[in-house]
């Protein structure tokens, strides 16, 4: 089985870090399109453009599944590509619901892109489940860029947080859901600024858990040993700099998630 994971850039190897320790033998393209990345900053015709391009290439590799390991894409074209294309398209969104059901009546921040915060999707997930009305949203856009530069614990990136966060009284939080897969990177800065009595969570365990039962409802046949291909907006990438960074994230991630 061939299982594509895409993202705008690196913050689907979140994702992918997930399904190679539920499904470890299986084949995996890794789909970032740099090129075109952030979305969060773009309007909607470009992402759905983007991401039907994305899923073009993808197929024409032989997947069987493609999950979309961004929250604004999802958000954006998840349904308009589920329409046109009969392989399983899976999705994305922010843990609001996890949060809101295993939280003690303190207040939840949601932290993600622009467009993912302004679009309707997130605002029916919220209505839906915040009958208490304790759910804050906050955009969040240079993480990404942060994120993309590999620029995970600097100065800039602690300021930057301060400067959004401290003015929200984060003490008065019992969680935080990251809504973009960039932001996994910065959990433990995250967990700084709001206390270790602070959850820091986010969908990308749904997505797996959701991309596990997807596999066996459709009875795809393992492939029988781990690969990983890496493509940079239809590119595969071969530069040994480029693969040693993707490896470093996803080490990174090992230590995070521990």
């Amino acid at each position: 089985m061939r299982i594509a994971i895409f993202d705008s850039g690196i913050g689907g190897l979140t994702v992918l870090h997930r399904a190679v320790k539920s499904l470890p033998e299986e084949e995996y393209i890794f789909y970032a399109d740099t090129e075109h990345a952030p979305y969060g900053i773009k309007d909607k015709a470009e992402i759905i453009g983007y991401s039907e391009a994305a899923v073009d290439f993808l197929i024409g590799k032989g997947c069987d599944i493609v999950v979309i390991a961004c929250n604004t894409a999802t958000s954006v074209a998840a349904d308009i590509l589920r329409k046109k294309y009969e392989l399983p398209i899976l999705g994305i969104e922010p843990a609001v619901k996890p949060a809101v059901e295993h939280g003690r009546g303190s207040r939840i921040l949601v932290i993600a892109t622009p467009l993912t915060i302004r679009e309707e999707k997130l605002h029916r997930l919220v209505d839906q489940v915040d009958e208490h009305h304790l759910v804050d949203l906050k955009e969040m856009p240079k993480l990404v860029e942060f994120a993309q530069a590999g620029e995970f614990e600097s100065d800039a990136v602690r300021r930057y947080l301060h400067e959004e966060l401290d003015g929200l009284h984060p003490e008065g939080y019992e969680c935080v859901v990251l809504g973009c897969t960039h932001f996994n990177h910065f959990k433990e800065m995250i967990r700084e600024i709001f206390g270790r009595d602070c959850a820091v969570i986010d969908g990308s365990g749904g997505t797996v858990r959701n991309l596990v039962a997807t596999v066996q409802k459709k009875g795809f046949l393992s492939a029988g040993s781990l690969s990983i291909e890496y493509y940079e907006s239809g590119k595969l990438v071969t530069d040994q700099k480029k693969l040693d960074f993707y490896r470093m994230l996803l080490e990174r991630l090992d230590k995070i998630d521990a």
